[in-house]
């Protein structure tokens, strides 16, 4: 195969691979029933006018598999976090103690976790169209390099390398789904 090919088909599968890591990421923030300081990763506070995320501004711990606790490093910024949890709508009531934010987190309901089912399956789905489109513009760049000159032969065989790499990946994604999905259930 030629450099071009080569070069299309690595840059694919690192596309593919930006998607992977991308869904990991985004399963983080789905919990599943047991406390953990990503759940306030999307949480940002109003700090001296600008928007910071939580985890600048404040030590987050996990106590237990229950509980939140988060440590302004700034004790005038316990009002600005406690409101930004609260606005951040995750279905958490922070309890200001006067020295640091305490999250109890509720045990999870059969609802909430059809809920998260299916924010995962959302979340899958985003992935697999992510690793989609990167197959379609493998594809789009190996035609382009046959009108140059490429011999059909070698495009054909990129091409079902490109398909191979896209079922592996979407392959991965479907494992992921089940693992989170049965964390999720779990009771």
């Amino acid at each position: 195969m030629t450099e071009e090919i080569n070069f299309i088909i690595d840059s694919a599968k690192e596309s593919m691979e930006g998607s992977i890591a991308h869904l990991e990421k985004e399963f983080l923030n789905i919990r599943a029933g047991k406390a953990s300081p990503q759940m306030l990763g999307g949480v940002f506070v109003d700090y001296y006018g600008s928007q910071t995320p939580l985890s600048q501004v404040a030590n987050i711990n996990a106590p237990d598999a229950r509980t939140l606790t988060v440590t302004p490093w700034e004790k005038n910024m316990l009002q600005p976090i406690e409101k930004a949890i609260m606005m951040a709508n995750l279905g958490l009531n922070p309890m200001n103690n006067g020295e640091n934010i305490i999250i109890n987190i509720p045990a999870l309901t059969e609802e909430r976790r059809r809920e998260l089912v299916k924010q995962a399956k959302a979340e899958a789905e985003d992935a697999k169209i992510g690793i989609r489109n990167a197959r379609k513009d493998a594809n789009t760049d190996i035609k382009k390099e046959e009108k140059n000159g490429t011999s059909e032969d070698i495009c054909k065989k990129a091409e079902e390398d490109v398909q191979k790499l896209t079922d592996a990946y979407i392959k991965k994604i479907d494992e992921h789904l089940v693992v989170k999905e049965a964390e999720i259930m779990k009771v």
